[in-house]
């Protein structure tokens, strides 16, 4: 069972057991994870699940797509480099994942 840690910018870090194929924005929704609120559902019309993602995960995903990177624009945030929608971030068996919630979507 993969582990999501989602580090709070008040520096608290909670960590959820998830199901191989949600996505990271659900897992965060159905677990009550503050910060992550995913107003679309998963939908990629909407930038309210954006999280940073650990710079040394990066390679496990593929590239976002355009409608992700337009969509990033929108966010309440600044993008980064790391800068991922975890509606697109899909939970796989043996892979842990990292991601950092950032502080206006609290």
């Amino acid at each position: 069972m993969p582990k999501v840690f989602y580090s709070q910018p008040d520096g608290v870090e909670r960590v959820v057991d998830g199901q191989v194929g949600d996505s990271v924005m659900a897992t965060a929704v159905r677990n009550g994870v503050n910060g992550i609120i995913g107003q679309c559902g998963g939908a990629l019309s909407c930038a309210t699940c954006h999280v940073f993602l650990d710079e040394g995960e990066l390679h496990l995903y593929p590239e976002m797509d355009e409608m992700e990177d337009e969509m990033l624009d929108c966010a309440a945030v600044d993008r980064e480099t790391n800068s991922r929608l975890s509606c697109q971030l899909e939970l796989r068996e043996g892979v842990d994942l990292r991601v950092t919630v950032p502080e206006a979507q609290q």
